[in-house]
């Protein structure tokens, strides 16, 4: 069984989080995402293609052929009847997620380079992608046509993300500038500034500023010694009400050629831009964010994966440090949540798909 109480019955309790599911894979895995209808969770992987894992059957339902590299990036439609994969090889895939058989409904060349992250708008009819030829784009997810190409940013971008109610999308790149842009594709006016509200922040008040959020500096170096730049958006999400914009990545970075630095999350208010808190592990570990959510319960769960091995860490309100952490047998590469919200799903490096409960074991 995948979970041991049922969604109506389960108490959340973070600090009694265990493995529920482990289901190992051919190949290692590099990112997970729980589709909406809680029917199947999608992983990528080394082999150069996305996989469909049944929640009630275990059937693996391997989605191969139009990726030539590696795929991060993966969300749905909503409604669950469209799965989007995007690769390090610059293609956006469509795909019928519940399908036997399942065969691309289109491909797009979307990107000269890596495509980094996707995000689907929550109203479904918009998908945006960024990558590593600087620009971010917005498609139509009924037709595939380009509806917008926002450029600005001067680095790699490495993630986008649209505001709860979907007016915004924000996305941000490997020196930690936070652009925001119109999420109907219009070309934004970042010289026009927010009217200040005095209204508390809720899903119906919050808006986003109109113009760009500034650089999170503590998740970006540039190493002297190996003449690099390391940093970047590696995870990010908005908090539910959308006050909040949670930004993960690696700080600390001692060595950039080999990834050597602190896992770290900074939480931007939307409203004025400045870092609130920036979350991080009490015992520093060497690794990077990976994955973070913030609970209808309004905690925030955070993965982190490198040379100090696999962590989901919970932290509360402002706090930085966690007030639980959980060790796990390998690297996270991706996290994603239940639709329920009661349960988590890593992707691996060590080939398994494992999903956490967060409450307590069955006596």
């Amino acid at each position: 069984m995948i979970a041991s109480h049922s969604a109506q019955s389960a108490t959340i309790e973070p600090e009694k989080t265990h493995v529920v599911l482990e289901h190992a894979f051919p190949r290692p895995l590099t990112a997970c995402f729980w589709e909406p209808k809680n029917r199947y969770i999608f992983v990528g992987s080394e082999d150069l293609g996305i996989s469909r894992f049944h929640l009630e059957s275990k059937e693996i339902v391997a989605m191969v052929g139009p990726h030539e590299s590696w795929v991060r990036a993966i969300a749905s439609t909503p409604d669950g009847q469209v799965t989007f994969s995007g690769g390090y090889d610059g293609r956006l895939v469509w795909w019928p997620t519940d399908a036997e058989k399942p065969e691309p409904i289109r491909v797009v060349d979307a990107h000269q380079g890596w495509i980094r992250a996707l995000a689907v708008s929550p109203d479904g009819r918009r998908v945006a992608t960024c990558g590593n030829d600087l620009a971010v784009k917005i498609w139509d997810v009924e037709s595939g046509e380009l509806i917008q190409t926002h450029s600005g940013h001067q680095w790699h971008v490495y993630n986008v993300s649209f505001s709860p109610l979907g007016e915004w999308l924000v996305s941000c790149d490997l020196r930690g500038f936070i652009k925001v842009w119109p999420a109907d594709g219009k070309v934004a006016d970042h010289a026009s500034p927010q009217v200040a509200t005095d209204q508390p922040a809720t899903a119906d008040t919050v808006k986003l500023i109109s113009r760009d959020l500034p650089q999170v500096e503590s998740l970006y170096k540039y190493d002297t010694t190996f003449r690099a730049h390391i940093g970047g958006a590696r995870c990010m999400a908005f908090s539910k009400d959308g006050s909040r914009l949670a930004v993960g990545g690696v700080t600390n970075v001692t060595n950039a050629f080999a990834g050597i630095g602190n896992f770290a999350v900074a939480l931007v208010n939307v409203a004025d831009g400045i870092v609130v808190v920036q979350f991080g592990p009490k015992e520093k570990v060497n690794g990077t964010a990976w994955g973070i959510a913030q609970h209808n319960q309004g905690f925030w769960t955070g993965l982190g994966g490198g040379s100090g091995g696999g962590w989901l860490y919970f932290w509360r309100d402002d706090i930085a440090e966690e007030f639980f952490k959980l060790k796990l047998k390998s690297d996270g590469r991706g996290m994603a949540s239940s639709p329920d919200e009661i349960r988590i799903a890593v992707a691996h490096a060590d080939r398994n798909l494992r999903i956490y409960a967060l409450h307590s074991a069955p006596a």
